[in-house]
């Protein structure tokens, strides 16, 4: 038999990571993260083990992926492949929802590199 488990998350009580995200709902294969009015920063560089999909909310943001840049303004979607060198500047505060899979918050995939 297949899992028939709903999942239902609010997010005033939903789990903080260490980078400001909340984990909201996460299944076995992917799992959602809302980053809400992250404020202007420059970001690292970065590699992750997890492909990452996102939607701006609200804010604009950059999005450097091994080399090329792009903006991100609200209606803006993303994908960051598994692997590849990123870098998020934010330029405004910025609201986004990310789906990452397998689930970026399983087995350590979340925590800092350096």
């Amino acid at each position: 038999m297949s899992d028939s488990t709903i999942k239902k998350v609010s997010v005033s009580t939903s789990p903080k990571g260490t980078m400001g995200q909340t984990y909201l709902v996460s299944g076995k294969r992917v799992a959602m993260r809302l980053w809400d009015n992250e404020q202007p920063q420059p970001g690292a560089s970065d590699r992750r083990d997890y492909e990452t999909v996102g939607y701006v909310i609200s804010g604009r943001a950059e999005l450097t992926l091994e080399g090329q840049t792009i903006r991100l303004q609200p209606g803006d979607s993303w994908l960051v492949p598994a692997g590849s060198e990123h870098r998020y500047r934010i330029l405004e505060p910025f609201t986004a929802v990310e789906a990452t899979a397998p689930p970026a918050q399983v087995h350590g995939r979340d925590e800092s590199k350096s």
